[in-house]
C-alpha cells in the first residue's frame, strides 16, 4: 500500500523519475572533445609560477580564487584522461599550493592576499594581491578550498612533491578561521572587508554553501558547531518558502542552477541524508536532479516568449549577459545571477552551457542533448578553442558598441569564465566515472564534515 500511495504521488506531481543512463559512442566522443577542450582553458590560461587562474578570457582578467580551485581538480581529471602526466600536475599543483600558503595575510587594504585563512575573491594576476577593494571571500575560498582538498586526496605516493602537496593543502585549509567569521552565530558571514568588517548578510536559505559549512564542520584547527547544520537547513525558508512543487518538481528550490552544483561537484551526496532531506524521502542529488528538470520544463514552455528556447535549448544560471538595458521594452542584463523557481525567476532570454553542462551527472538524458544541440545549432558562434563560450542570447540582435558580442542572430558572449568552465568539465568525469566524487570520499575533513552536518547512509556507512 505505501509502495503504490509514493507511486501514485510520484505520477501526480509529474516527477520525471531516474533511469540508468548508458553512454553511447556518440556521446563518448562528444564528452571527450568538450572535456579536452574545456581542461585547456584552465591549463594554458592559467599564470604557471603561481598557479592563478583567470575569472575569465581572453578578456585580460583578474585571477578568481573559486577558478583555482576548479582548476586544481581539473588538473586531476587531465592526468586521468592522459591529457597532461601526473608530473605535470603535481608541479603545477605545488607551486599553485606554495603560493597560497606563503602569500601575506594581514588586516591591511592592500599588499595581501587575504586574512584569517581566508583569500579575497579576486587576485591580480601577477602578484597574487587583493584586487581593488573586493570582499574576502567566505564561498570562493571555500571552492577554492574543495580544489585543495581533492589534491591532498589525489597525490597519495611518498615522493617529495606529493608529499608536500599533502602538507601545504593540510596547511592551507587548518589556517581558515571558519569561527573568527562567525559574525552572527551559528552562520558564517558571506564575507569581510578590512574597510569596514563583516559582510552584513549570512549563508542562509539553500544555495551553494553546502561545501562551505561541510568544510567549516570538518576543519581540524578552527571548526564551528555542529548546531549550524541544523540551523541552516531551518533557514530554507528565510527569505522565501524553498520548498515547494515547482514546474512538476517538488524539491527545495534555488533559482539559478550553479547553487545546485557546485557543492556536488566534490561532495557526492547520493544516497546520503541529513535530517532535512530524510524528511522528504530522497537526497540533495535528487534534489539538483529535479531543479534540472524544473529549469528545463520552465524554458521549454517559455512564458516570456524569448527566441531560441526549446527542450534542447535551455539553462538558466549566473553568466553574462549581453548588456544592462532596456530595449523594445525588454529588459537585459549584463553579468547575472538568471535562474527560475518558486522565490523569483529572473530570465531575459540568455541561456548558459554550464547550466545543462553542470548538472549533467544529474540527468545526463536532457543535459547531453541540450549541449550537443547548442554546439550543432551555433557552431563557431558558440563553441571555440576552450569549448563553450559562457553564454548567448539568441533575442539580443540590437547593434550596440557597448554590447559585447552582439549580432544579427543574436548576441554570444566572447569570454569563457573559469566559474562556468570548471562544472562542465567536473560534472562530465563524475557523470562518466565518479572520479572526483570517488577521490573526495577518501578526505578524512570532507567524511568528518558530512558526518558532524548528521548525514547518514549511502557511502557513510
Amino acid at each position: 500500500m505505501k509502495t503504490l500511495l509514493l507511486l501514485l504521488l510520484t505520477i501526480s506531481v509529474g516527477v520525471a523519475q531516474p533511469r540508468p543512463y548508458t553512454f553511447t559512442k556518440a556521446d563518448n566522443a562528444f564528452l571527450d572533445s568538450l572535456q579536452h577542450d574545456t581542461f585547456r582553458f584552465f591549463w594554458e590560461t592559467a599564470n604557471p609560477a603561481n598557479g592563478l587562474v583567470p575569472d575569465r578570457g581572453p578578456t585580460p582578467a583578474f585571477a578568481s580564487i573559486a577558478a583555482v580551485g576548479f582548476g586544481l581538480t581539473s588538473y586531476l581529471v587531465g592526468v586521468e584522461r592522459g591529457y597532461i602526466t601526473r608530473s605535470q600536475a603535481a608541479d603545477r599543483t605545488v607551486k599553485t599550493l606554495r603560493f597560497f600558503a606563503k602569500a601575506p595575510q594581514a588586516e591591511k587594504t592592500t599588499g595581501v592576499t587575504g586574512y584569517k585563512g581566508f583569500f579575497y575573491h579576486f587576485l591580480d594576476m601577477k602578484t597574487g594581491e587583493r584586487f581593488k577593494q573586493v570582499e574576502l571571500s567566505t564561498i570562493d575560498t571555500a571552492l577554492l578550498l574543495g580544489g585543495i582538498l581533492s589534491a591532498q586526496s589525489y597525490f597519495d605516493k611518498n615522493t617529495p612533491i606529493e608529499m608536500e602537496i599533502r602538507q601545504l593543502a593540510e596547511q592551507i585549509y587548518g589556517r581558515v578561521d571558519w569561527t573568527w567569521i562567525q559574525a552572527r552565530r551559528p552562520f558564517v558571514s558571506m564575507g569581510w572587508h578590512p574597510e569596514k568588517g563583516f559582510i552584513d548578510a549570512d549563508w542562509k536559505g539553500y544555495n551553494e554553501a553546502m561545501l562551505l559549512y561541510v568544510l567549516a564542520l570538518g576543519s581540524p584547527t578552527h571548526p564551528v558547531n555542529a548546531d549550524v547544520w541544523p540551523a541552516w537547513t531551518k533557514s530554507y525558508n528565510w527569505a522565501a518558502p524553498h520548498w515547494a512543487n515547482f514546474r512538476a518538481q517538488p524539491h527545495v528550490n534555488f533559482d539559478p542552477l550553479f547553487g545546485h552544483q557546485y557543492s556536488h561537484v566534490w561532495i557526492d551526496f547520493r544516497g546520503i541524508k541529513d535530517a532535512y532531506m530524510t524528511s522528504k524521502g530522497f537526497d540533495y542529488a535528487e534534489n539538483s536532479r529535479r531543479a534540472t528538470y524544473a529549469n528545463r520544463g520552465y524554458c521549454s514552455a517559455n512564458p516570456a516568449k524569448w527566441q531560441g528556447y526549446s527542450s534542447t535549448i535551455w539553462g538558466l544560471t549566473a553568466c553574462d549577459g549581453p548588456k544592462d538595458t532596456t530595449v523594445a521594452g525588454r529588459i537585459f542584463f549584463s553579468y547575472r545571477a538568471r535562474g527560475a523557481a518558486i522565490q523569483q525567476v529572473v530570465d531575459d532570454g540568455t541561456i548558459a552551457p554550464t547550466a545543462a553542462g553542470g548538472s549533467i551527472a544529474f540527468a545526463p538524458e536532457i543535459c547531453l542533448p541540450a549541449l550537443r544541440a547548442m554546439k550543432s545549432k551555433y557552431g563557431a558562434k558558440l563553441y571555440g578553442k576552450y569549448g563553450f563560450l559562457d553564454a548567448f542570447n539568441p533575442t539580443y540582435r540590437y547593434p550596440s558598441a557597448f554590447a559585447n558580442g552582439s549580432t544579427a542572430t543574436g548576441w554570444f558572449d566572447r569570454d569563457y569564465l573559469g566559474i562556468d568552465q570548471g562544472p562542465i568539465l567536473l560534472m562530465a568525469e563524475n557523470a562518466r566515472t565518479n572520479f572526483v566524487w570517488n577521490l573526495m570520499k577518501r578526505n578524512p575533513h570532507i567524511r568528518k564534515g558530512l558526518e558532524r552536518a548528521g548525514f547518514t547512509g549511502g557511502w557513510l556507512k
